[in-house]
């Protein structure tokens, strides 16, 4: 098959990119950095654009059969106004530009991501993809981010939503900053640690995407995360224990409200969410219990 990939120099994208190759699969990987030196196959094709404008971009979608995107700017920083036009712009504009240029009644599927934050602060309530979006600013971006992709379905096109939990994986990603944290000895719960953390180890998120693909039919939203999410405060413990590092050196909320603004909300946040629809169809998850997949990725 041949597969675009926006974001696909990112850190799930390029992992992505190398499992689709192996299995002999064609990329096409779009993305912001003007060259890459990540992957070298013949199979693979890196294109440098601004995919939150319309450009030469779009001619590699007119052949495909099957578009994956992933691009967005991190929310792992800072917010104020400015960053958060960049949060949202870099999504939804991204979609909408890659849904137009996608034809019409092709057998094409599109797996466009989105997150768990869909769901807001909800506590203790057991999220499955049935539950409704919250009213925070992330929960806003997400709902926005799945109808552009939706509107692809008006050109007969299958579309799946995937609602990332914490993506945790070797060498980048949020395990990147977990691990120095408690390398440093500043590692601890944010808040109060008892919300929940939604999360799903690199090599299951692959396995599901490619599951995805394999299935023709599933579409709609799917959690990607695993079926036991954590809370904050046993996570941190686990952190702990893995690493050799003492974990009693908890973020006050306040302080990460200085230092990080509206963004802190997002961690301090809680989000139950279980992988109902990909249980339900018949995916199994390599990595359910929090330890295992940590030891995995930092030993």
């Amino acid at each position: 098959m041949k597969i675009f990939i926006a974001g696909g120099a990112g850190f799930i994208g390029k992992h992505l990119s190398d499992f689709l190759l192996d299995r002999g699969h064609q990329v096409a990987a779009v993305g912001t950095r003007p060259d890459q030196n990540l992957i070298n196959h013949k199979n693979f094709n890196y294109i440098s654009a601004d995919t939150t404008r319309k450009g030469p971009w779009q001619a590699e979608l007119k052949d495909v059969d099957v578009a994956i995107n992933l691009a967005g700017r991190s929310i792992f920083k800072r917010w104020n106004k400015k960053y958060q036009a960049l949060i949202y712009d870099s999504r939804i504009l991204t979609t909408r530009h890659l849904v137009d240029a996608l034809p019409t009644h092709k057998d094409i599927s599109l797996i466009s991501a989105s997150g768990v934050g869909y769901y807001g602060d909800r506590g203790d309530d057991i999220l499955t993809e049935n539950d409704a979006n919250g009213n925070d600013f992330l929960a806003g971006v997400c709902q926005d981010w799945e109808d552009e992709a939706f509107h692809a379905e008006k050109k007969g096109i299958r579309v799946v939503s995937t609602r990332f939990g914490v993506v945790l994986g070797k060498n980048g990603g949020a395990m990147e900053k977990m691990e120095s944290a408690f390398r440093f000895f500043v590692g601890g719960p944010m808040g109060s640690g008892m919300q929940w953390f939604p999360w799903i180890h690199l090599k299951d998120l692959i396995s599901a995407m490619i599951f995805v693909l394999e299935h023709q039919n599933v579409d709609g939203p799917l959690n990607f995360c695993s079926p036991h999410p954590v809370r904050n405060g046993d996570l941190a413990k686990t952190m702990g224990r893995v690493l050799n590092r003492p974990s009693f050196m908890p973020a006050p909320a306040f302080v990460m409200r200085l230092a990080l603004g509206e963004f802190a909300g997002t961690l301090l946040g809680s989000q139950r969410a279980v992988p109902e629809k990909l249980l339900s169809n018949g995916f199994s998850f390599q990595y359910t219990d929090i330890g295992e997949a940590i030891r995995n990725i930092v030993k």
